[in-house]
């Protein structure tokens, strides 16, 4: 038998959203950790926090495994970038979770980003697009 593809112009299936797992090696710190970024806490069951800020959002599981949490990245698009790294720059962020927030960086691909990582080691890029 031999598979077939779809034509291009015509998607399997309509998505309505994606979100990701991440993983946490403290559930209750990295759960705080996410509030203090900004993200809002809208439930917690079984050993999963569901987080959202707007129209994104994200799982965080009570769940780690040191080489996937250290390889784990996401990617958030804001729509003020400088607004946002300046508000977490004045918070204890950085002292009271031991991480870095790094400069804001216009990177090749027309975005202004800058990093930070969580507790359990997962990468966070936060971008803006630049449209010119």
């Amino acid at each position: 038998m031999q598979a077939t593809s779809l034509p291009m112009n015509k998607p399997l299936i309509k998505t309505i959203e994606i979100k990701a797992f991440v993983p946490s090696r403290d559930f209750k710190l990295s759960k705080q950790f996410y509030q203090d970024l900004g993200f809002e806490l809208v439930s917690v069951s079984d050993g999963i926090a569901y987080f959202k800020s707007s129209s994104s959002s994200f799982l965080l599981q009570d769940f780690y495994e040191e080489k996937h949490a250290q390889n784990f990245m996401m990617h958030l698009l804001v729509d003020d970038i400088i607004k946002l790294h300046s508000e977490l720059k004045a918070t204890t962020i950085e002292s009271k979770y031991k991480t870095k927030i790094t400069n804001i960086k216009m990177q090749p691909w027309n975005m202004y980003e800058f990093c930070v990582v969580d507790p359990s080691g997962v990468l966070w890029r936060i971008a803006q697009n630049i449209f010119e």
